[in-house]
């Protein structure tokens, strides 16, 4: 009754403290070379108000009532953009980093066409960016970064819980994370080793400047993965004083902090703590997770020229088992502990000269593993001490040649090391009768790597975006140590707001190292895909675009199990691994280059970005088709082949204090393999039949108070209002020797609550 008075009196509370006008922010840099422009033309639409940018590149626009904009920035010689979801509050000012990219004027051209799709010039296939706004309002999104890109077109999401991305029939393991230049092998609480998934993702939404996702077609300048590159930029601190916030989620509480230092430095940082361990403990749940995450960044300006940054971003990760009765000790025997701590450290330097930059950097990525399960009595049946660290040098040149061309080169070496320590005390049967070859394992060892890409891009009659890469990858811990990849992609301008687009290329992925485990498997190969993409893209109206691609993925030389030669490690890295699923993402087995597959599909979508009606929302509709061929040559449907998935999100804001939307989802249910009235699996059924189909629907509704120097948002967020309990994996009860069902919780409300300073 206490809780749901406070709710209410926060959602109705009308009467506000005197607040302050706010006040908009921002630098305008070119898109390629990130040189200051100065001079640009800086409107926030339907009001009176504006700013042109300094020498410096800089705006400040002062007394902004307090609500929701749309920014628009124009200026002669570059395309013209409008930034929208500017959010102008009473506790800080709002900051916006505005990238245009130049074009071409040819003699008679005037017309000028906004638009409020921002699109690079390299990135011509398969992109999408999303707004710190975007992500923060998603409902059934946890302000994660990573749940909210489930709407896009071509990415499945394997389980309510998960953050396991699924792009264009690719595995978990084949995504890439990018965050502010330095690459991350997981940034996700909980992750599969080997893999990129994981429960709920550590990154701060809070300080996200922006996202980029590409589901294919990326170019040369990202390598070692196949299927998609999440690109997360960070901004900086404010520069006016010190601020924070304090904010109660979901899952989790923290405590933001930000501000100068100097005139010349800022910084940011962030902690978190969830609280589910408090929930867990109190309502005797034998299974209670617990984590913290950190993120850090520091910033100092030499000048206008040079800039020196340093990031750290950390998490660990803790699993209890309350064994407090027969009963739970069995529960808990299903459940593999996985125990974590990671993180990444790095600092870089960027240099701007005259028609370029350049980027050096250095990074340490470091994951401690502890895994363990344990049978019915409480022995271990595993145990996996394993880590990973990689340092990194890179360094990364863009030049403009001129006005439609431009360069890029980079260069990167990795140092590795691995450890390794597995304990089988028994030998491991799986439930198709194989038994397991490995009962123990101890590895030291170093591996290098080392990358080397050029890029080369140019504009030809103002009509045709011609995009040429070419890169080159050494791992000397595998038997084909040296390998290229050549890439291309095409955008014919058809008119102003359509296009045309295309793109090809090679793209290979190094296998994880915990399948390098066993000697034996040091002799794999890079595992290949020849990606072919085409698309359309057309702009219904500045704020509205259509899109429709089709695409094929051609796998070759991915790791497949000898000793089980149904099984291809691409049908592996989603949910929670362990003796249910044969501990099959360790490749814990001989492994050879023999497996193959190919997925192919037609996606369609439509967004609107939130204008001057203040409807905003995007519809998608994929259909693909997986396939995956073992090593005993029979081609069978992949895991997470979903032929179907239709998904849309929409909102509205009603006034600077009040937003809802909603987010439905519909999706063919995955392949799986049928239990015997025994509990064992048969070769003959692997993978031939399927789930029901998964739908829900999620709502969110969120209500902001500006009081003076502080504002205040509070959020509803029911996920799966109307209760439909999608069965995510089938399982064996060894208990009551039947078929279980592993379904979602079904309805789940959540409040959040975070106060601004």
């Amino acid at each position: 009754m206490k809780l749901s008075f406070l709710i209410l009196l926060l959602f109705t509370y009308g009467i506000i403290l005197p607040q302050n006008n706010g006040k908009i922010t921002g630098k305008v840099t070119d898109q390629i070379t990130n040189e200051a422009l100065p001079g640009v033309n800086i409107v926030i639409e339907e009001t009176n108000l504006g700013a042109s940018s300094d020498l410096s590149g800089e705006f400040e626009i002062n007394n902004v009532p307090m609500g929701s904009y749309k920014v628009k920035a124009s200026y002669i010689g570059y395309n013209t953009i409008i930034k929208f979801d500017v959010v102008v509050n009473s506790a800080k000012p709002t900051f916006l980093e505005i990238k245009l990219r130049q074009t071409v004027i040819e003699l008679g051209d005037v017309t000028v066409t906004s638009s409020y799709f921002d699109k690079s010039d390299i990135d011509v296939n398969s992109v999408k960016k999303f707004s710190y706004e975007e992500i923060r309002r998603s409902p059934g999104g946890f302000e994660d970064v990573v749940r909210a890109l489930s709407v896009l077109p071509g990415v499945a999401r394997q389980g309510a819980g998960r953050n396991d991305l699924v792009v264009r029939g690719g595995a978990p393991s084949e995504n890439l994370y990018v965050v502010d230049g330095f690459v991350l092998p997981n940034i996700n609480h909980f992750g599969n080793q080997g893999a990129t998934g994981g429960p709920l993702s550590f990154v701060n939404l809070d300080y996200v400047n922006e996202t980029t996702f590409s589901t294919g077609g990326f170019q040369a300048n990202y390598g070692d993965k196949l299927s998609s590159v999440l690109k997360i930029d960070l901004r900086e601190g404010r520069k006016d004083k010190i601020g924070g916030k304090a904010l109660v989620s979901a899952s989790q509480f923290g405590l933001n902090l930000e501000g100068p230092i100097t005139d010349k430095n800022n910084f940011i940082f962030s902690i978190r703590r969830s609280y589910l361990d408090f929930i867990f403990d109190a309502a005797g749940f034998n299974f209670v997770p617990e984590y913290y995450d950190l993120l850090g960044k520091y910033t100092y300006d030499f000048d206008s020229n040079n800039k020196l940054s340093y990031l750290l971003v950390g998490a660990l990760d803790r699993v209890k088992f309350n064994n407090k009765n027969s009963e739970d000790i069995f529960d808990n025997a299903r459940i593999l502990g996985n125990d974590q701590n990671q993180y990444v450290t790095g600092i870089s330097f960027r240099h701007l000269f005259s028609n370029g930059f350049y980027n050096v950097s250095l990074s340490r990525n470091y994951v401690s593993y502890d895994g363990f399960q344990n049978d019915t009595l409480l022995n271990p049946i595993f145990l996996n001490k394993s880590k990973e660290a990689e340092h990194e040098l890179k360094t990364d040149l863009v030049y403009k040649l001129n006005q439609t061309s431009e360069l890029n080169f980079g260069i990167s070496g990795k140092y590795i090391l691995y450890k390794s320590n597995i304990l089988f005390p028994e030998k491991f049967v799986t439930t198709f009768g194989e038994t397991l070859p490995i009962t123990s394992a101890i590895v030291n060892s170093d591996f290098y790597k080392v990358g080397l890409y050029g890029l080369y891009s140019t504009n030809l009659f103002n009509k045709l975006r011609i995009n040429l890469g070419l890169r080159g990858d050494y791992f000397n811990a595998i038997d084909t140590k040296i390998s290229f990849s050549p890439r291309l992609s095409l955008a014919y301008k058809i008119t102003e707001i359509s296009n045309i687009n295309f793109s090809t290329g090679i793209y290979r992925q190094n296998p994880s190292y915990i399948w390098l485990t066993l000697d034996e498997n040091k002799g794999l190969k890079q595992i290949q895909v020849n990606q072919f993409i085409i698309g359309l893209d057309h702009l219904l109206s500045e704020d509205t675009q259509v899109k429709l691609e089709g695409f094929y993925k051609d796998y070759s030389k991915y790791p497949a199990s000898v000793l089980r030669p149904y099984l291809v490690l691409a049908n592996t890295g989603a949910g929670y691994p362990g003796s249910d699923d044969n501990f099959s993402t360790y490749g814990f087995e001989t492994l050879s280059s023999q497996g193959k597959g190919y997925s192919r599909g037609v996606e369609f979508s439509v967004q609107k970005k939130s204008s001057k009606n203040n409807l905003y929302g995007i519809l998608s509709v994929t259909y693909s088709q997986t396939k995956f061929t073992g090593i005993d040559g029979i081609e069978r449907t992949g895991q997470y082949d979903q032929s179907w998935i239709i998904s849309l999100s929409s909102g509205f804001i009603f006034n600077e204090n009040w937003e809802a939307a909603v987010k439905f989802r519909l999706a063919t249910g995955n392949a799986y393999t049928p239990y015997n009235n025994d509990g064992t699996q048969s070769v003959a059924n692997y993978l031939t039949e399927r789930l029901n189909a998964n739908h829900g629907l999620d709502i969110r509704v969120d209500r902001r108070w500006n009081f003076s120097n502080m504002s205040l948002i509070a959020y509803i967020d029911i996920q799966n209002i109307y209760n439909h309990k999608n069965v995510n994996t089938v399982k064996w009860d060894y208990k009551l020797m039947q078929i279980d069902e592993q379904a979602d919780i079904g309805i789940l409300p959540s409040i959040g609550i975070s106060l601004e300073f």
